[in-house]
């Protein structure tokens, strides 16, 4: 097993990615690993990403992501929170920004579609870590409240996997737990 994520092993998996891929590339920190690299969290099991790159340079893209895991020991997923539900409007443009490492500009993806995502697993600690993006300031209640409403009709007729009945009692319950902090 390998050991976890703290934010310095995040930090460094991104000065060595930005070292060794040559070519622009835009990468996503999603869930865990953007809580852990913003302090809210001391620690994931693994670093959950997502990207885009130019079609020809993807292969180099995974070659170096590979060597990465086995020579940091670090376990790295591609995760999204669109592959868990339908992404509330205008999540790109509220990505925020981490830094640039090499050719490699780094982002945390939108912290509502990660908000919602969790939401909608509806773990206790999915709950505990959207608590904790509210309680920082990272996320406001109204905002995440307007995104659920915007992807609740999408998911209704888009998701067989997804019960939005279940989803709509799990946003429900977050708000009970945030109005009782």
């Amino acid at each position: 097993m390998r050991p976890p994520i703290d934010r310095l092993r995040v930090h460094y998996f991104l000065v060595k990615l930005g070292i060794e891929f040559h070519y622009p590339a835009r990468l996503y920190l999603v869930g865990g690993t953007t809580l852990v690299y913003e302090g809210l969290r001391q620690q994931s099991l693994d670093i959950d990403i997502s990207y885009e790159v130019a079609d020809e340079h993807e292969g180099e893209f995974a070659r170096v992501i590979r060597r990465l895991k086995d020579e940091m020991q670090i376990n790295v997923e591609l995760a999204s929170p669109g592959d868990f539900i339908p992404l509330p409007s205008g999540w790109k443009e509220r990505a925020r920004f981490v830094g640039r490492f090499g050719e490699v500009d780094v982002f945390h993806f939108d912290l509502y579609s990660t908000a919602l995502s969790k939401i909608e697993r509806g773990r206790e600690g999915d709950y505990e870590d959207v608590l904790a993006m509210l309680r920082s300031g990272q996320i406001n209640i109204d905002d995440l409240s307007r995104a659920f409403e915007n992807i609740l009709p999408r998911l209704e007729r888009e998701s067989l996997k997804r019960d939005p009945k279940k989803f709509k009692r799990n946003f429900a319950v977050l708000q009970e737990r945030q109005a009782a902090q």
